[in-house]
């Protein structure tokens, strides 16, 4: 739990660390970007870094307080995260009795206590303020040595005074190589990276869950089939193809694969460079498609695939608009 030990996030480290290194740790920060890249891990880290008394300023990962900290036993560092049923956001009643209680009377322990608010776009949205804005009381008059820390993935979902109230410390995608070295750090084998790091978009628990069993693999070469098919612009194949993808259990993923593969296409067709394409070991079917694909069709492939989901969230009958999907694609060469 170490902000040392932070991989991928070399800006937002180096913020932090200048704050502790002045002391001047403001009483609530904003640490937005992406989940699964770091966030909660430099929270805690932060925390270590302020209570560590070995370490002062960093944090030993070693004593018994930074132990404590990791293992969510200490007194003056507590994570909040949403409630578990209904829309998540939490009720203005539990912030009361559990929350600013504990703000009123922290630190127990150590120089400062930190709020750490998991997903907190969901625990305070726009669209339900009440919690928010006795939160945002708190915020204005902060007790010394408190310090909130919020995490989100979708800032712009908070209420514009509780983000003013923070300092805002961005958080980016994580680099291939980080995300390898997880991959690693967890047992998984190498054949899995490429494909699970390519679908991850920077974040780590996402390049976990899409290398177990081969998932990512799996979701590669069902793309690059159902590519095979489009090109064939047989009417009777194509439908079958529609049939079995409605079935498909996962079929948003399939999609998201699909799109990602044709803006590969699309990188290599405008001869951007291989260090530009995001399924570099399959190099070769994309530059085969881009030869065979203009820039702006596998473009308009991107397009079209994207904007399925939201309309199959609209109650549209997936068999249709499966048809439609595919015969569209098919012509756009």
């Amino acid at each position: 739990m170490l902000l040392s030990a932070l991989r991928g996030q070399n800006t937002a480290v180096r913020t932090l660390e200048r704050a502790l290194a002045r002391d001047r740790l403001p009483n609530a920060y904003l640490f937005d970007g992406p989940g699964g890249v770091g966030k909660q891990a430099a929270a805690l880290g932060l925390a270590s870094a302020r209570l560590c008394p070995e370490a002062p300023g960093r944090g030993c990962d070693r004593c018994g307080i930074c132990h404590r900290i990791a293992g969510g036993n200490h007194p003056d560092v507590r994570i909040f995260t949403p409630r578990a049923e209904g829309n998540r956001n939490l009720q203005v009643e539990t912030l009361r009795s559990e929350i600013l209680q504990f703000a009123q009377f922290a630190p127990f322990e150590g120089s400062h206590a930190f709020l750490i608010f998991p997903e907190a776009d969901i625990s305070f949205p726009e669209q339900h303020p009440e919690a928010a804005n006795a939160l945002l009381k708190t915020l204005e008059e902060p007790r010394p040595g408190v310090c909130f820390v919020l995490l989100s993935e979708r800032a712009e979902r908070l209420l514009v005074t509780i983000r003013s109230r923070c300092q805002r410390v961005r958080f980016g995608p994580l680099p291939v190589l980080v995300l390898e070295h997880v991959l690693e750090q967890q047992g998984i084998a190498s054949a899995q990276w490429p494909a699970a790091t390519a679908l991850a978009e920077g974040r780590a628990d996402r390049a976990l869950a899409l290398a177990q069993q081969g998932l990512a693999a799996g979701l590669v070469e069902q793309a690059l089939r159902i590519d095979r098919t489009l090109a064939l612009r047989d009417v009777g194949r194509l439908v079958e193809l529609s049939e079995e993808l409605a079935k498909t259990t996962d079929l948003p993923l399939v999609l998201e694969t699909l799109a990602a593969i044709y803006r590969d296409v699309a990188v290599f067709a405008l001869g951007l460079g291989p260090n530009q394409l995001r399924f570099r070991d399959q190099r070769d079917a994309i530059a085969e498609r881009a030869r065979e694909l203009t820039p702006s069709a596998a473009a308009q492939r991107v397009a079209r695939l994207i904007a399925l989901p939201e309309l199959l969230a609209r109650n549209a009958n997936p068999q249709i608009a499966l048809d439609h999907l595919l015969v569209e694609l098919s012509e756009l060469r």
